[in-house]
């Protein structure tokens, strides 16, 4: 990664890009509401609004061969559509042997892989790697907000959008929300700065919360992405982009992968 400031440093003793290059998501990609107040009483919420699932990780049950998720065939074996992506470091000490075993292996180090058996995948080392990386760039996002005032995150202005879509469309919530000082000085930054060093404008909420939750969120995120569907077919999922429902989703998820035997095969896919 070009920006030294945004890379952590890693058990492979250099620096190491982050686990995903961050999103560049438009802020407002799905639909908005007619505030130009930061007083979210005046927000009606609706429990209308899906949230932005992109990247899903699946526990692959026992009986699907890895030859067919190798080949592409998520749909006939897992009845979702979607790529393979490497998401996934894999262990360290991951012997040539055990290549067979994983998903789209990549070379380098860390090594990048779409998955395999837990106990083959550095899911400790992802997490560490991704809080460090989110510390770093919570001080950036400090220094470059520091005197505008909190500013009200983009799902308020959506959920009044959908309670009047008439009366607010989606290009005045756009509006009303990039106006705010503090997501024009994130705007600004961006506008100026190579991809790898801008901060994503969707993850103001929990930029706001504290560095501290920063941190523990993205190192969350890193193994979860949006979305899991568990080994017998239960879909853990977010109810919105609300920061809430966003950590409701990560205790659920966390909890899961981490009760997991180390030969249960996991897999990230691209939706």
């Amino acid at each position: 990664m070009p920006n030294p400031s945004g890379t952590p440093l890693s058990r492979f003793g250099r620096r190491v890009a982050d686990l995903l290059p961050l999103p560049t998501r438009t802020p407002v990609s799905q639909t908005a509401s007619d505030v130009g107040t930061t007083d979210s009483r005046d927000v009606p919420v609706v429990d209308i609004i899906t949230p932005t699932i992109r990247t899903m990780v699946i526990a692959v049950p026992d009986e699907v061969p890895s030859d067919a998720l190798a080949c592409g065939h998520l749909d006939r074996h897992l009845a979702v559509t979607g790529r393979l992506t490497p998401r996934f470091w894999a262990t360290p000490a991951l012997h040539r042997w055990q290549h067979r075993r994983m998903f789209g292996l990549r070379q380098g180090r860390p090594t990048y892989c779409a998955g395999g058996p837990v106990r083959l995948l550095d899911l400790a080392g992802m997490r560490h790697s991704a809080a460090v990386s989110a510390g770093l760039r919570h001080q950036r996002w400090h220094h470059i907000t520091r005197g505008t005032r909190a500013a009200t995150p983009w799902p308020q202005f959506l959920h009044r959008h959908h309670t009047d879509p008439h009366r607010y469309p989606l290009h005045v919530a756009r509006a009303d929300f990039e106006r705010q000082p503090r997501v024009l000085a994130m705007r600004m930054h961006n506008a100026v700065s190579p991809p790898a060093g801008q901060l994503d404008i969707d993850e103001l909420e929990v930029l706001q919360t504290s560095a501290h939750a920063y941190r523990q969120y993205r190192a969350a995120s890193a193994v979860t992405a949006d979305a899991v569907l568990t080994d017998d077919g239960t879909s853990i999922a977010p109810n919105s982009d609300t920061f809430a429902d966003r950590v409701t989703y990560l205790h659920r998820a966390v909890d899961y992968l981490d009760s997991l035997h180390g030969t249960q095969r996991l897999l990230a896919i691209n939706l």
